[in-house]
């Protein structure tokens, strides 16, 4: 009983640890009121990338999630709130 426990408890801290750390997770994925550098911009709708790069959303740039309201996102980038849906929230590597 104590392995299972343990082994549930090892799981769950590595689960942790691979979201935090090495492994790229998306804009939908990340935490209110929590800033975050933006890895990439994972797509292959050139007119939905050059509209978030017309946003600000590009390699590099820092991006916070400011509310979620059911799958709409506000975000701020360079000192602008925007509003973005959950397709454009997932585009977004962090």
């Amino acid at each position: 009983m104590e392995n299972i426990i343990s082994n549930k408890s090892i799981t769950r801290n590595l689960n942790k640890k691979s979201r935090l750390g090495g492994s790229a997770m998306n804009l939908a994925e990340g935490s209110i009121n929590t800033e975050y550098i933006i890895k990439d911009i994972k797509t292959n709708d050139e007119e939905l990338k050059n509209f978030l790069f017309t946003l600000g959303c590009y390699e590099g740039e820092s991006v916070t999630v400011i509310s979620v309201l059911a799958e709409n996102y506000v975000i701020t980038v360079k000192d602008a709130r925007y509003s973005i849906d959950k397709d454009l929230a997932e585009a977004i590597i962090i």
